[in-house]
């Protein structure tokens, strides 16, 4: 059937919005410094109150956003994932977190959304491309390494 003229301009604004200025700013800090490994490391690196804990709810909250509408049917899978796989980045950096994260807010479906729009985006890749999901998580540990070593030699400076 292919996508409907309605859901290509629906993505369209979704897109518009993440060039939001203050979204994208938030976004290129998530992808560089949110790297936790446990839900108190997060809670260090984003304690209440702070910019950065801002920005952590503002790309969680636009991805999960965006995951509700795309389960819903409202936009186009194919279509969509074939342009978009940054909310499994994200899904990717705060999987680690998501079962104490549920019992902190005694609610067993936070992040609910992106975690099933991420586990079809998963499903949807493995099936067109094999073997990328790893290649994929490989890539990302490398970044995320390369990231820690620059932080490093900029503290020894």
């Amino acid at each position: 059937m292919g996508a409907t003229h309605e859901q290509v301009n629906l993505m369209l604004h979704l897109y518009e919005l993440r060039r939001e200025a203050k979204l994208r700013e938030a976004r290129d800090w998530m992808s560089v410094n949110f790297h936790p490994k446990n839900a108190d490391e997060a809670m260090k690196l984003v304690p209440p109150g702070t910019k950065e804990n801002a920005y952590m709810r503002m790309v969680l909250g636009y991805w999960e956003m965006v995951a509700s509408i795309a389960n819903r049917g409202l936009l186009d899978e194919e279509l969509f994932f074939e342009n978009s796989g940054e909310q499994w980045g994200v899904w990717e950096q705060v999987k680690p977190l998501i079962a104490a994260w549920r019992t902190m807010f005694a609610n067993p479906q936070f992040l609910g959304n992106l975690q099933e729009h991420a586990k079809r985006l998963e499903a949807w890749r493995e099936k067109r491309n094999p073997g990328s999901l790893e290649a994929l998580r490989k890539v990302y540990a490398q970044m995320n390494e390369a990231v820690e070593e620059n932080k490093a030699r900029a503290a020894s400076n």
